[in-house]
C-alpha cells in the first residue's frame, strides 16, 4: 500500500446515519479515519453498528455519549481531550450541550462499510425533527 496524505477538508464529504457533519479522511485495509462535527445543541440519532467498532477522540465542544450493550448502559461527558469506545453492536447517541459545535476524530475497525452499517435504535435523547 503506498503512503497517503490528506488535509481536513473544509467542507463535509457526508452526513452520518446519526445525523453528524463527516469529513472523511484517510483508510488502510484495516480501519478508517474521520472528523466528526455535531451542531450545538442538537443530539445525534441512536444507532448501532453491524461490524466495525469505533475509538473517537472529542477535539472541540462539550456533550456527552449515552452507549448501551447486553443490559448496561451509561452516560460520560465528552470535552476535549476525551477519548471512547464504541463497540460493535453498542447501541449509542451523543449530543452537543452547548451553543459551540461537537467534534471528534474517529476510528473505524474494518473501513466503514456504508450507510447500510447503522442500524436505528431507541435512543435516551429527544431528536427535533429537521
Amino acid at each position: 500500500m503506498d503512503f497517503a496524505t490528506k488535509r481536513l477538508p473544509a467542507l463535509p464529504d457526508v452526513v452520518a446515519p446519526d445525523g453528524s457533519d463527516v469529513r472523511v479522511l484517510l483508510a488502510t485495509a484495516r480501519g478508517g479515519m474521520a472528523h466528526f462535527e455535531l451542531a450545538g445543541g442538537r443530539a445525534s440519532d441512536a444507532i448501532h453498528h453491524r461490524t466495525v467498532d469505533e475509538i473517537w477522540f472529542v477535539l472541540s465542544g462539550r456533550g456527552e455519549i449515552w452507549r448501551k450493550q447486553n443490559g448496561r448502559e451509561d452516560t460520560v461527558l465528552l470535552e476535549p481531550g476525551v477519548c471512547i469506545t464504541i463497540p460493535v453492536g453498542t447501541h449509542f447517541q451523543f449530543r452537543a450541550t452547548s451553543g459551540e459545535a461537537l467534534t471528534a476524530v474517529g476510528v473505524t475497525m474494518p473501513p466503514w462499510p456504508g450507510p447500510q452499517e447503522a442500524i436505528p435504535v431507541p435512543g435516551k435523547w429527544r431528536v427535533p425533527p429537521s
